[in-house]
């Protein structure tokens, strides 16, 4: 048995490896990709462009439109000066917002009566707006405060109390608030998906197509070395792609990974045998490459998107939910977001590793089973 599956090996690591441009799809392009995802997927946002319409300017309009601008959030890329310019640059998209500070905003300032600011946004994208909404809260409440401040000590020379009240905040884990951080590791388990599936997709139906796949046949190898001989190669193939994809989130991005290498690796085992056994599943029900390329996007489209690497899961409805838990990908993403960003070990991360297992286990046995109906 040990021999033919020697034979099996060598000769699907021949198939895959002879042509340049698989060798390079399979190294090159997920270290390309990861670099790509790595800048282009985050939810941070920054340097949000803005227009200003200030039609009081006085020193106390621009104080406050300064501390916008030098809190790196905000961009000022135009001066308004008229109220058709104002729907002009959002209808456009030259501005995502304008703020907008009406006549008498410095003299209710320095009478210490309430003054009103004015904030435009893009709402079309409704995570960037109310992002920005919070940005501007957080830089108006701490020019009143400077403000409140300021004329308690004119009026009493005394400085105000205290809030009753103080938050403070501490992230647990990534502390730094980086969105990069949460998407790098969520995009190793994406490649890794994509490739292993794609690859392994091809494994049988590629047999079929160039006519060896009754040669294969009528040899004494069995059903399971050869599903093993077909899915050992992309499993080391998969590794090795963990392996490249981490040391650029590590070395390039800063990703820190806090917990054991080696759980993540064990973790990657199961997470092969789940996307490979589908791979296989899908090349066994093909009659051409090209369907089985095909039908593979089709089930990576929608296990990207219940997974929770875009969408939290806790926000689907409840029958959509239920599809998620046959979804590896779903598992895999709270294992490596968990050994990278918050160490956590076999003791807390065993449900999902169960589950992966099972799915693995379930997923091979159907690809070997329809491997042998179309033996028959």
């Amino acid at each position: 048995m040990l021999e033919r599956l020697r034979h099996m090996l060598k000769k699907e690591f021949i198939q895959v490896l002879r042509d340049p441009r698989m060798r390079a799809v399979i190294i090159v392009v997920p270290i390309v990709q990861v670099l790509i995802f790595g800048y282009a997927v985050t939810t941070d946002v920054r340097d949000i462009r803005t227009a200003v319409y200030d039609l009081d300017n006085t020193p106390q309009s621009r104080d406050l439109l300064d501390r916008f601008v030098g809190s790196g959030y905000f961009d000022v890329v135009a001066r308004l000066h008229d109220e058709a310019q104002v729907r002009d640059v959002l209808d456009r998209g030259t501005a995502k917002a304008v703020l907008r500070v009406d006549r008498g905003f410095g003299g209710d300032i320095a009478a210490g009566r309430r003054a009103s600011l004015q904030l435009l946004l893009d709402g079309t994208d409704s995570n960037t707006a109310s992002l920005v909404l919070k940005y501007a809260a957080q830089i108006t409440a701490d020019y009143n405060e400077r403000a409140l401040t300021k004329e308690v000590l004119r009026a009493t020379g005394r400085r105000p109390p205290p809030p009753p009240v103080v938050l403070s905040e501490r992230a647990w884990f990534n502390p730094n608030l980086e969105s990069r951080d949460y998407f790098v590791p969520g995009v190793i388990a994406l490649l890794v998906m994509v490739i292993s599936i794609l690859l392994s997709s091809m494994a049988i139906v590629r047999e079929k197509e160039i006519g060896t796949i009754e040669q294969i046949m009528v040899t004494p190898i069995g059903r399971l070395e050869f599903i093993l001989g077909k899915t050992i190669p992309f499993a080391l193939i998969g590794f090795l792609d963990v392996i490249l994809i981490s040391l650029v989130a590590v070395f390039w991005f800063d990703v820190p990974i806090e917990g054991d290498p080696l759980l993540l690796f064990f973790s990657t085992g199961l997470y092969l045998m789940s996307t490979l056994g589908v791979g296989l599943f899908i090349s066994t029900v093909s009659r051409t490459q090209q369907q089985a390329m095909m039908t593979a996007f089709f089930f990576m489209q929608p296990a990207i998107l219940l997974s929770g690497f875009i969408y939290p899961i806790a926000n689907m409805p409840v029958v959509v939910q239920w599809f998620t838990y046959l979804n590896p990908l779903r598992y895999f993403l709270v294992i490596i977001r968990g050994v990278f960003l918050k160490g956590v070990g076999l003791s807390v991360l065993w449900p999902q590793m169960a589950a992966l297992a099972v799915l693995g286990t379930v997923l091979l046995l159907l690809a070997s089973t329809r491997f042998h109906k179309t033996l028959d």
